[in-house]
């Protein structure tokens, strides 16, 4: 019996395993590899600054429940929006403080042509004119109950008076100069009456990113402290998303996209990377995800406790949400990013 089929009568020789045909560790050897095969790039111009502006000069708050986020009064915040715009950012989304005294059940301050959003748009226009200025159209800034929309005398929000202030808001903000209109507050049938009202006044050239599927989420918690804007009764359930539902995001998607919106977006991103994904594949439109409050105050504090390299925690969570389909991402880590970036 041959020697080269067994080793002892009866025993059969072990055979050399076959080599792999494919290996994917060959373009993983080294950083120039890596680089040269990399899928998703994640660049400045996919990145939206979303800042806090108060009323008053020379205030610089820090936020404690998001470390390294801060509200501005508007000379610093100028100064802010010059340096972000320097790093590449092409896009900031203004969100104001506004005093108790300026509050009431119905949100007028939010479409006051003096008021806060309203200067702080012109003054950046005037300052840095290139940049996209991004409004947000939603009363609960604004409101002395914290709901994004009008009450009847049950405590039930509704819709349609809702949506007839936010026309009204929609326009001031277009009138004092934003680029793009951002209603977040959910209501039905908003982006149609806002683009509505923005083609009968002329504003043919202000675009609308709708917040398309926004959920009722746990995420926003630093965000309401950041605008004390918290609802001081119920919930947001009755008009935000049920954090189950994606098939439901798809049927909002398409209806503010008939409805006139220029960009759809999915909030939060972290937990909603799925909807995002059906969203992209959904539309050709521009895709945002918002990378909330509550995303930014984990990845911080775990930083600060040393559990997580924070840099690189947050090039991956952002290369996520762009490799899930977002085009662009507003997030309060798009200053750290540029910088990391531009190095």
């Amino acid at each position: 019996m041959s020697e080269t089929n067994t080793t002892e009568i009866g025993e059969i020789a072990p055979q050399n395993p076959p080599l792999p045909l494919q290996r994917p560790r060959r373009l993983r050897g080294n950083r120039a590899l890596r680089r040269m095969v990399r899928e998703t790039l994640l660049t400045v111009d996919d990145l939206i600054y979303p800042m806090f502006v108060m009323e008053g000069t020379a205030k610089k708050v820090e936020i404690p429940s998001m470390p390294g986020c801060y509200r501005y009064s508007l000379d610093l915040l100028l100064k802010e929006v010059a340096e972000v715009f320097a790093l590449g950012i092409n896009a900031v989304a203004l969100f104001p403080v506004i005093p108790e005294s300026r509050k009431d059940d119905t949100g007028t301050e939010s479409y006051n042509p003096e008021g806060l959003v309203h200067s702080t748009v012109r003054a950046i226009k005037k300052a840095v004119p290139e940049i996209v200025v991004i409004t947000d159209v939603a009363l609960d800034p604004f409101t002395t109950h914290g709901h994004d929309g009008l009450l009847d005398a049950n405590g039930v929000i509704l819709n349609d008076p809702t949506v007839e202030v936010l026309v009204k808001m929609a326009l001031s903000q277009a009138e004092a100069g934003a680029d793009l209109v951002a209603p977040s507050d959910m209501m039905d049938g908003r982006v149609g009456a806002i683009r509505k009202a923005l083609d009968d006044r002329g504003y043919i050239d202000v675009g609308i990113l709708a917040y398309a599927a926004k959920y009722a989420s746990a995420y926003y918690g630093p965000f309401r402290d950041a605008l004390d804007s918290a609802p001081k009764f119920g919930d947001k359930k009755t008009y935000q998303m049920d954090p189950a539902n994606a098939r439901e995001a798809l049927k909002e998607v398409a209806l503010d996209i008939a409805e006139g919106a220029d960009i759809v977006m999915v909030k939060p991103a972290l937990a909603y990377l799925d909807v995002i994904c059906q969203v992209r594949q959904a539309t050709g439109l521009p895709v945002a995800a918002y990378n909330v409050s509550g995303e930014y105050a984990m990845i911080k504090a775990a930083g600060q406790l040393g559990w997580i390299d924070e840099k690189q925690v947050i090039l991956e969570t952002l290369t996520s949400i762009k490799r899930a389909g977002a085009d662009l991402i507003l997030t309060y880590f798009a200053k750290e990013v540029a910088l990391m970036l531009h190095k």
